[in-house]
């Protein structure tokens, strides 16, 4: 009896559960963009070290109000005046220059009129009286969490961890990655195709959806569809930590990537999933190398790339959240009702509702290029008409976000 095709959340928590362990290391925070954080991260300063205006203006005593004051220093960023504040005194200050002692406010320089070193109150009063000034410790103190263990490091999360007094950070090594696309039918990018041939789009596609992650990625192919060369491509990658095929993975003459992987002595753990596109999936293992084998129809290889591919990566990485949210959309048309997979429709969505491509086969690419939105519709689900919500995957950057 043939065994039915795994439901998607089944398929993805055993691919999950594979996910290559890969070492921790330090690196410089300059080089740490795209990483997750390895482990919690905590801060070695506080910041700000002391009490700082928010605004140009004087620094002074709330208790001395309405004034008038006289003018005693300067305290600018970089360069704090030394002295404290008194009665009746008042220290010109800048944004971000530290608040001298004994004062507990700063006017704005608009709310003020000065002559010589005399300086009176003109305008209105900030409220609460210390709105002018960051507190020591406004944005975090030593020893606390700037950012758990998981987090992708991005532009700002760089950063926090330098203010936080980080020169390095913890995250996993780079994971090697082969890329391994196959068919007679696939000639390499700028070789002109016969009418039977087609450009191998594949590889390079899924070599540019890895690249947002932190892999190190190796392209091979196209393979041609001979068990000798393929296995021959899989023993060349036998030091990755991961491998994906694209193209082979299904059960015809000329699908050779499961005999392939026999031969080079990998296990088979599942193979399909109920979904549309993208059923003839597999995974296999080979020691502590995963091997994932997606369809080799390109939006079919996309989606799977995109539901199991990244997800892989970012576990790997050390990702917290490695699967992609979905959001609420509304249709912006009808749908019609769905058949005995679960489906990704491609579609666009503009901010607010989203509309489904009205090309939808799986070996079509305008559509795909065209996209922003996937499209979940569960299996056996009924039609559904326009301005009815349904969840969608975003596909930020083409899907490599």
């Amino acid at each position: 009896m043939k065994t039915p095709p795994l439901p998607l959340a089944e398929a993805q928590a055993r691919l999950l559960a594979l996910a290559p362990a890969l070492p921790v290391e330090h690196r410089a925070v300059g080089e740490c963009l795209g990483h997750y954080l390895a482990e919690q991260l905590a801060a070695r300063r506080t910041q700000p070290a002391a009490p700082l205006s928010a605004m140009d203006g004087y620094a002074l005593r709330s208790s001395d109000l309405p004034g008038p004051w006289r003018v005693i220093g300067e305290s600018a960023a970089g360069h704090p005046y030394e002295g404290t504040v008194g009665a009746g005194e008042a220290v010109r200050i800048s944004t971000g220059a530290i608040v001298s002692g004994g004062a507990d406010m700063v006017l704005i320089q608009e709310d003020t009129s000065r002559e010589g070193e005399d300086l009176r109150f003109t305008g209105e009063l900030p409220s609460p009286l210390e709105r002018h000034i960051r507190p020591a410790g406004m944005d975090f103190t030593a020893a606390a969490e700037l950012m758990p263990a998981g987090t992708r490091i991005g532009p700002a999360q760089i950063a926090l961890a330098i203010a936080g007094g980080h020169s390095h950070l913890p995250v996993r090594r780079p994971l090697k990655l082969v890329v391994i696309d196959s068919g007679d039918e696939l000639v390499l990018p700028g070789h002109p195709p016969g009418p039977h041939q087609l450009p191998a789009s594949n590889g390079p596609m899924l070599c540019a959806m890895a690249a947002s992650q932190p892999v190190q990625v190796r392209h091979l192919g196209p393979i041609a569809d001979d068990l000798q060369a393929l296995a021959a491509a899989l023993e060349s990658a036998a030091d990755a930590d991961v491998i994906v095929t694209t193209g082979g993975a299904s059960v015809g003459d000329h699908d050779l990537v499961r005999p392939a992987l026999e031969a080079v002595g990998a296990t088979l753990d599942f193979w399909r999933v109920g979904i549309k596109p993208g059923k003839p999936l597999l995974v296999a293992r080979r020691g502590g190398q995963v091997v994932l084998g997606l369809p080799g129809n390109p939006a079919s290889a996309f989606v799977t790339a995109f539901l199991f591919l990244l997800p892989l990566l970012r576990a790997s990485a050390g990702a917290a959240v490695p699967l992609p949210p979905t959001i609420t959309a509304r249709l912006a048309r009808p749908i019609s009702k769905g058949g005995s997979r679960m489906e990704f429709l491609r579609g666009v969505w503009d901010g607010v509702e989203v509309t489904l491509d009205p090309l939808q086969d799986s070996g079509a690419l305008s559509p795909l290029a065209r996209a922003n939105a996937l499209i979940v519709r569960e299996a056996w689900a009924e039609a559904k008409a326009a301005g009815t919500d349904v969840p969608v995957y975003l596909l930020e950057n083409g899907g490599i976000a």
